[in-house]
């Protein structure tokens, strides 16, 4: 992995098309405190990369085949290798450089790359996954609904509020996993999109947005619990 220059992040979310703020996802006044990380293997050096990663995936709704030929192909799921401090099982963000990485025994992680909004500068530190969701539904708060009326017509009367249904047109795309900080939630998510060639790109706003495979395999392989280190750029080796 590169010496990781550390901003922090969590990516974006767009909706049939629009590049939106995530309900979830929006600024907030959460300090964390600045960590000493340091994954220091070029992450230019992949272990493994599996095209047939970005299948079309059987699931409560129909996920297509991501076309890989359209990315640049640094930022599709593979293993690097890893010599920094955290343990087996921690999953690390790298804002600047747009990647995520969920670290493996061995010396190794699995480094996925990801999109991030301007929101997701917005703080540095550890949380932790306090819950998941398979198709999450997504609530958008009030104030971006006032701000953006053209949204209003794809929002419907839901379980815990307006919102649109988790499904194929659902910004949260088919996994989002919920960071919560000193048990308050940070409302920022890690989670699937509809615009997978976002990925590696400064999209508009909100969180840290996969790929919905990448999502996927993500969501099967970290339990509730697991720490979450987002680098900032103050974080020194």
């Amino acid at each position: 992995m590169p010496s990781i220059d550390r901003r922090v992040l969590l990516s974006g979310l767009s909706m049939a098309g629009l590049s939106l703020a995530l309900a979830g996802c929006k600024s907030t006044q959460t300090s964390l405190p600045e960590l000493s990380l340091m994954p220091t293997q070029p992450a230019s050096t992949p272990l493994a990369f599996a095209p047939a990663n970005y299948g079309p995936v059987q699931d409560k709704f129909q996920v297509a085949a991501f076309d890989t030929s359209n990315m640049n192909p640094v930022y599709l799921r593979r293993q690097v290798p890893y010599d920094g401090k955290q343990p087996p099982g921690t999953i690390i963000v790298d804002p600047k450089q747009h990647f995520l990485y969920l670290v493996q025994p061995g010396g190794t992680a699995i480094r996925y790359g990801v999109g991030v909004g301007k929101q997701g500068f917005g703080w540095s530190g550890s949380a932790t996954i306090n819950s998941k969701q398979e198709w999450p539904d997504w609530y958008p708060p009030q104030e971006m609904i006032a701000r953006r009326p053209d949204i209003k017509p794809q929002l419907t009367k839901l379980q815990s509020g307006v919102g649109v249904p988790g499904g194929l047109s659902n910004p949260l795309g088919a996994r989002a996993m919920y960071l919560w900080q000193d048990n308050k939630d940070t409302l920022y998510r890690i989670h699937g999109t509809l615009e997978p060639n976002t990925i590696g790109t400064n999209v508009s706003s909100g969180c840290i947005r996969m790929i919905n495979q990448d999502a996927i395999d993500l969501y099967s392989r970290v339990p509730v619990g697991t720490k979450v280190v987002v680098l900032g750029s103050g974080a020194q080796a």
